[in-house]
């Protein structure tokens, strides 16, 4: 089980982490609880209905890896593309940045609730909704990161260059925990296939 999910009954998944991983894991999460941004909660004694039908942003975000969060919906193409484009992000962005909050802080509150043994190792169990979670939240990790790294698809195959990363590059943390997360990633995945 060390560094992989494996299945468990019921529809989750178990995966034994020791404290650094733990500590990397909780800190991108709160890294991108930190991008992505508050919620907007409702006002002391505004109506909470109104804020779900409150109309979110119409234009793409700046930061690159936001951009890659919450993508155009139909492209940048001509000006009618665009119109479409922002009228949907206008209705959707603000609960998919809710999804993704949320995604990330169950990774956090998961994280939270382990208590390690006396070598720091610990086993975290998700259930099955935990998993939907963590699955959304570590593929938003590795898009940010590979945004972050500038990584493309010819990056990441086995000759890619990510793999012959030398040491001494500063890159190479932020591309260790990259590959990591897709390893986690891939092994979840392969728990909740049936």
């Amino acid at each position: 089980m060390a560094g992989h999910f494996e299945a468990t009954p019921g529809g989750g998944a178990a995966v034994a982490l020791d404290e650094v991983e733990i500590a990397i894991l909780r800190s991108l999460a709160v890294q991108l609880l930190e991008l992505i941004g508050p919620g907007d909660e409702p006002a002391a004694g505004e109506d909470p209905l109104a804020a779900l039908f409150a109309e979110g942003p119409s234009e793409p975000p700046t930061d690159p890896a936001l951009a890659r969060l919450f993508p155009e919906a139909y492209g940048d193409g001509d000006d009618e593309l665009r119109a479409a484009s922002s009228e949907f992000r206008r209705f959707t962005e603000n609960d998919l940045r809710t999804r993704k909050r949320e995604d990330a802080l169950v990774v956090v509150r998961t994280l939270d609730a382990l208590t390690p043994a006396g070598d720091g190792a610990a086993v975290l169990t998700l259930t099955a909704d935990e998993c939907r979670n963590w699955l959304g939240s570590l593929n938003d990790l590795r898009l940010t990161i590979g945004t972050r790294l500038e990584v493309s698809d010819e990056d990441e195959g086995e000759e890619g260059s990510l793999y012959r990363l030398p040491d001494s590059d500063p890159r190479k943390p932020m591309v260790m925990a990259y590959l990591w997360l897709g390893a986690l990633q891939e092994t979840l995945v392969e728990t909740l296939m049936p």
